[in-house]
């Protein structure tokens, strides 16, 4: 069973049709990229998977959207719940005002954990999960904001793993930061998918064949392509899909 699904799925805001009939499958424990130019809608795609864009009035979904066999739309889910198990890692580095310690132990709290023994061990490794426990750990009382960008975007993926979720959303994680940072969310990434399933969006082709298995092509809110992401660099099927990743337009 894949880990995460959608079925014939349609998207609008109002009465602009984003999404029109996007089904794929996504297999447990790899890394899924989806590319395309700006406003095609791969990250309105990613955003379904959390129930973000359910914060955004006037939209409406068609299909379904399923993790684990599961429809995550279904009136029974609980959206919290499904945020918990979900972890969203943004385009720009996005730490609280707070201290590097309670950026990561933040959303243990707000789901009730009071345990400060079980905080402690959980924001330990998430840090060294995040391959930033060594950089910070004599400075965990200092604020987040002292971090670099690069920092600030591993701490992020640290607060998002704390919960310890099944599924790490990204959308455009390294799209921010500086060609030695992101090399090392791309490193990152790839250690990850060892115990999390994760999808990324990403400008960065060449981002996109070094760390995802699969890559989804959008354009036009019309998933093109979807296959394994060498074959689909190397000898895609669609036209649309071979002029785009060799330059001629987007």
């Amino acid at each position: 069973m894949s880990k995460i699904e959608a079925k014939n799925v349609n998207f609008f805001y109002s009465d602009f049709h984003a999404l029109k009939n996007i089904s794929m499958q996504m297999e447990e424990h790899t890394v899924t990229a989806f590319i395309g130019p700006s406003g095609c809608g791969k990250s309105t795609f990613l955003r379904l998977f959390n129930r973000m864009n359910d914060l955004i009035d006037g939209t409406r979904l068609e299909g379904e959207c399923l993790i684990d066999g599961k429809d995550i739309y279904a009136k029974d889910v609980n959206v919290d719940g499904l945020r918990k198990d979900v972890g969203m890692v943004f385009q720009r580095p996005n730490p609280f005002p707070k201290s590097i310690f309670e950026n990561v132990a933040f959303g243990l709290r707000v789901n009730g954990v009071h345990d400060e023994k079980f905080i402690t061990q959980r924001v330990e490794e998430s840090l060294r999960g995040a391959a930033l426990w060594d950089e910070v750990k004599d400075k965990l009382k200092e604020s987040a904001f002292a971090l670099s960008g690069g920092q600030q975007q591993r701490l992020c993926i640290a607060r998002a793993m704390a919960n310890s979720p099944s599924v790490l959303l990204m959308d455009e994680p390294a799209s921010a930061l500086d060609p030695i940072s992101t090399a090392k969310v791309e490193e990152l990434i790839y250690e990850l998918k060892k115990d999390f399933t994760i999808v990324i969006v990403t400008h960065n082709m060449q981002q996109a064949t070094r760390v995802s298995d699969k890559t989804g092509f959008f354009l036009l809110g019309e998933l093109i392509e979807f296959d394994d992401t060498k074959k689909m660099f190397t000898s895609p099927k669609q036209e649309a899909t071979q002029n785009y990743i060799t330059g001629r337009f987007g």
